[in-house]
């Protein structure tokens, strides 16, 4: 395996911590994206994810996109010292939660893994970068 060279830190490990109730329905509701899901310890691309569940790579790709826009899994990129880029995905998330507002619309809350020291840095970094 190409070693990593460098970490693109802008998207190292983003947060969206407010996700949209139906874009989590959608993913949840989507069985291969649960399947996928419960394949995906730790981190994996996308074609050793492919063939741990068994579900064709353009399939696999389709659904990872899914899980992002739901920010149930989150995404970081390798940059490798040939140029080519390779992407990582992690699950985000270890508990979701739908519930009523004070308004009585439905709301989503989605409890997060802790963050290591590495991705505290990452977003850190990815803050200062806005402001500059």
């Amino acid at each position: 395996m190409p070693r990593c060279e460098l970490l693109d830190m802008a998207n190292a490990w983003p947060r969206t911590d407010t996700p949209a109730l139906q874009d989590v329905l959608d993913a949840l509701d989507d069985p291969v994206c649960r399947d996928l899901v419960k394949h995906l310890e730790g981190t994996a691309t996308a074609s050793d994810l492919s063939e741990r569940a068994g579900v064709p790579l353009s399939t696999t790709y389709r659904k990872l996109d899914r899980l992002e826009e739901a920010s149930l899994l989150t995404t970081r990129t390798e940059i490798r010292r040939d140029g080519h880029h390779t992407s990582h995905y992690r699950v985000d998330f270890e508990r979701v939660a739908v519930a009523l507002d004070e308004h009585r619309e439905f709301e989503v809350s989605v409890e997060r893994p802790p963050r290591g020291a590495d991705e505290r840095l990452a977003s850190l970094w990815s803050e200062v970068r806005k402001e500059t």
